[in-house]
């Protein structure tokens, strides 16, 4: 992609990213509203069935995704148009979804700064090893990189290893406003489920904030891994990285259901996110639909998306991911080779 055809891409983007005040406090109510009454509701429920508990607890987990947007796009500040607002609901959006605004939005935008670079890796981004750092790897590091990418660990134990232990310590080098903003955070988060806990009782807390917690992160680990987990990805080092390539060829454009694109604040429209972060979640699909070079980005259904799964190892030679049992032939190749130098 030649420079001049990035800068004019970028350019017949950016006209999406201002905000609308209407539109974002709408979408304010159409998403927490729904969240705080399916609560309520799966709590009453509990007295009559826990299956419909559980049924209640998927659509309010459904919401709270859409909620984590929300924070995600105050982060970006292209939520409303004052740094202020975004910071103020980026904390109590960040208080219901578990996240520090201050901490999350220095690694995110490290992330965007990065993403899809070889030799940038390592924060706020899903571990990735090529085939030649696995296969050079000692047998303890394949192990844990084994572990980590295992879809149990990553989707089930992630969420909470992430969400609830990761996300309530600073990182080194924090700032003051970072650190201080984590604490408020931590305190806002304990003090809503003390309230709940007095109120309602821990174990009714518990029995219906749970599985909105586990479900609701396990579909945003999700989320974010397809969205830069997918065949024919981008990924390059730092000398040939270039940024409108990163993220119209290494974010996905995730194509949902329609209902499943509302909850998830079309976050699928992904690679135009990463092209212009400043776009509000809402002009997303309107972005992607009236930019022409867009519509021949890399796309993946819910189908088609459960192929990323045995995408392990990225193949710098090949430019593809791949998995676990294509290195075993690639392993095997290595000592058949290396085996009449010994002899």
């Amino acid at each position: 992609m030649m420079e001049h055809n990035q800068k004019s891409l970028r350019k017949q983007v950016a006209i999406y990213e201002k905000s609308n005040a209407r539109a974002s406090i709408w979408q304010l109510i159409n998403t927490l509203i729904p969240f705080f009454s399916l609560w309520i509701l799966a709590y009453q429920s509990l007295s009559i069935s826990y299956l419909l508990t559980i049924g209640i607890t998927v659509l309010a987990a459904g919401f709270l995704v859409r909620t984590f947007i929300i924070f995600h796009d105050c982060c970006h500040h292209s939520f409303f148009k004052n740094r202020k607002a975004n910071m103020i609901l980026g904390t109590i959006t960040g208080i219901l979804t578990v996240f520090p605004y201050h901490q999350w939005q220095h690694d995110h935008s490290v992330h965007h700064a990065t993403s899809s670079n070889l030799d940038k890796r390592g924060t706020g981004d899903i571990w990735v090893l090529t085939v030649d750092e696995y296969l050079a790897a000692s047998t303890w590091e394949k192990f844990k990189y084994r572990l980590y990418r295992n879809p149990i660990v990553m989707f089930g134990l992630g969420p909470i290893y992430v969400f609830l232990l990761k996300n309530r310590f600073n990182r080194k080098g924090a700032r003051f406003n970072e650190r201080m903003n984590t604490y408020i955070t931590n305190a806002g988060i304990a003090g809503l489920a003390a309230i709940l806990c007095l109120t309602i009782g821990w174990e009714a807390f518990l029995l219906v904030q749970a599985p909105i917690f586990l479900i609701s992160g396990s579909l945003g680990i999700w989320l974010f891994y397809v969205q830069h987990t997918f065949e024919d990805s981008y990924f390059e080092e730092d000398q040939h990285w270039e940024y409108v390539k990163a993220a119209v060829e290494g974010s996905s454009f995730y194509k949902l259901p329609k209902i499943l694109q509302w909850l998830t604040g079309n976050i699928g429209y992904h690679h135009v996110h990463h092209l212009s972060p400043r776009v509000p979640n809402y002009k997303l699909e309107e972005a992607h639909n009236n930019t022409l070079p867009l519509q021949n980005v890399p796309t993946i259904t819910l189908a088609t998306s459960l192929t990323s799964l045995k995408f392990r190892l990225w193949d710098e030679k090949e430019k593809k991911f791949i998995g676990f049992k294509e290195i075993k032939v690639l392993v095997k190749k290595q000592k058949e080779f290396l085996r009449p130098e010994k002899a």
